[in-house]
């Protein structure tokens, strides 16, 4: 087995961090974000000249990761059933029970809704930005982020509004 160069390695550990994070979200389980994080650096891997030269690396993991979560997600086994256990916080939030609702609710939308609203407000980016990711176009992705947004808001009901109050 040949050595992985020094660049992807260097790569890999810079954006490991990040990409474990929004799979977190992606997810709402801190083992399946692990397995989401290693398939996305073991895809770019396998492409890393080609990534390498190309113009924003950082930008193509992340939207390998989106897509294989919601590749993930459509083979997902019926037998297969999420847990309603959330990972150990790294340390006290401010507002944790505002964080765990909204984690709650995100894992109660579908991958796609979760998908756009991960990426439009929790790493910001810019309509166009998302809709590059989820091949959509942007007319579809203000849609799906108001729908998506209405149903968040429909699931967390009073439980939202007690939070921010």
């Amino acid at each position: 087995m040949r050595e992985a160069p020094a660049d992807y390695l260097e790569f890999a550990v810079a954006r490991s961090g990040p990409l474990f994070r929004t799979a977190c979200l992606l997810t709402g389980d801190w083992h399946l974000a692990e397995d989401l994080v290693q398939e996305t650096l073991a895809k770019m891997y396998r492409s890393w000249r080609r990534i390498s030269r190309a113009e924003s690396p950082v930008a193509y993991a992340n939207t390998v990761l989106v897509r294989t979560y919601v590749s993930q997600r459509r083979r997902r086994s019926s037998t297969e059933r999420p847990s309603d256990r959330l990972p150990d916080a790294a340390g006290p939030a401010p507002d944790a029970e505002l964080r765990m609702a909204l984690l709650d609710g995100l894992a109660r939308l579908t991958a796609k809704d979760r998908a756009v609203l991960v990426l439009r407000y929790w790493e910001d980016r810019s309509v166009e930005e998302t809709a590059h990711v989820l091949k959509q176009s942007p007319g579809a992705v203000r849609t799906r982020s108001t729908r998506a947004l209405r149903r968040l808001r429909t699931l967390l009901g009073t439980e939202l509004a007690d939070l921010t109050a």
